[in-house]
C-alpha cells in the first residue's frame, strides 16, 4: 500500500527530476538505453518531427533488461526506431555502455570516430533520469549545448505502465541520491536541489524505499 503522503513526496521528486526543456533542433539525438523501449519511440519521434538528422543509440544491457533485450540496449532500440520508420543509414549504435557515464563518453567517442561534429546534443532519457542525464552530460560534454527530453507520461501513468508504483518510487529516490553524491565523485555536475525534494527523499527513505540506493548507503 502506497500512502497519500508517500505519493505526494513520489510526485515532488518526478517533477524535480524532469527538466521541462522544449525540444529543438540539435546536431544529434542520443537515446541512453535502459529496460524501457519508450525511449526508442520517444528518440524516434523526434527524429522524425525533424529535430536531429542522426540518432544515436546507446547501451549494453543490465540485470532490468537483458531478459527483455537479450541482443542489448541499443540493438533493441535501433530496430524498434527502424519499425517506426526510421531509416538505417540515420542510426549509429553503441553497444557497450553500462551507466549513464559511460553512455555519453562511448557516445562522444563514437560520433567523433565517424567525423560528426557535435554542437548541440538531444538526450533522451527515462523521465525520471533527465536531470541525471543533463547533469552528466554537462560533465563529461561541457562543450555543447544540452538539452533534455523524456516520453511525454504523467507519475500516475508511468507507474501504471511500468506495473510496480513502489519500485518506480524506489526509482526516483536512487535517481535523486545520485544528484546528491555523484558530483563528489566527478560523475556530473552538481545540481541545486531544494530543501522540500531533499525532505521527501528523506521521508521515503525512512520509509524504505531503498531498493535502488547505491550500494552500501542504504
Amino acid at each position: 500500500m502506497i500512502t497519500d503522503r508517500a505519493r505526494g513526496d513520489a510526485l515532488r521528486i518526478w517533477d524535480f527530476h524532469q527538466m521541462h526543456h522544449e525540444p529543438r533542433a540539435c546536431s544529434v539525438v542520443v537515446g541512453l538505453g535502459s529496460h524501457d523501449l519508450g525511449v526508442a519511440d520517444t528518440t524516434a519521434g523526434l527524429y522524425k518531427q525533424g529535430f536531429a538528422s542522426l540518432i544515436v543509440f546507446t547501451g549494453a544491457s543490465s540485470p532490468t533488461s537483458r531478459e527483455r533485450m537479450p541482443r542489448g540496449e541499443a540493438v533493441h532500440y535501433r530496430e524498434r526506431a527502424i519499425d517506426l520508420g526510421v531509416p538505417e543509414s540515420a542510426i549509429l549504435v553503441e553497444p557497450r555502455a553500462r551507466n549513464t557515464g559511460e553512455n555519453i563518453t562511448f557516445s562522444r567517442v563514437l560520433l567523433a570516430d565517424a567525423g560528426v561534429v557535435v554542437s548541440s546534443v538531444l538526450v533522451v532519457s527515462k523521465p525520471y533520469e533527465e536531470r541525471r542525464a543533463y547533469a552528466t552530460t554537462r560533465k563529461l560534454w561541457p562543450d555543447v549545448e544540452v538539452v533534455c527530453a523524456s516520453t511525454n507520461l504523467t507519475y500516475d501513468a508511468y507507474a501504471k505502465s511500468i506495473g510496480d508504483e513502489r519500485l518506480v518510487i524506489d526509482m526516483l529516490v536512487g535517481a535523486l541520491q545520485r544528484l546528491m553524491i555523484y558530483p563528489r565523485a566527478g560523475y556530473m555536475i552538481e545540481q541545486p536541489i531544494p530543501a522540500a525534494v531533499r525532505s521527501a527523499f528523506e521521508r521515503l527513505r525512512a520509509d524504505g524505499f531503498v531498493s535502488r540506493l547505491v550500494p552500501g548507503t542504504v
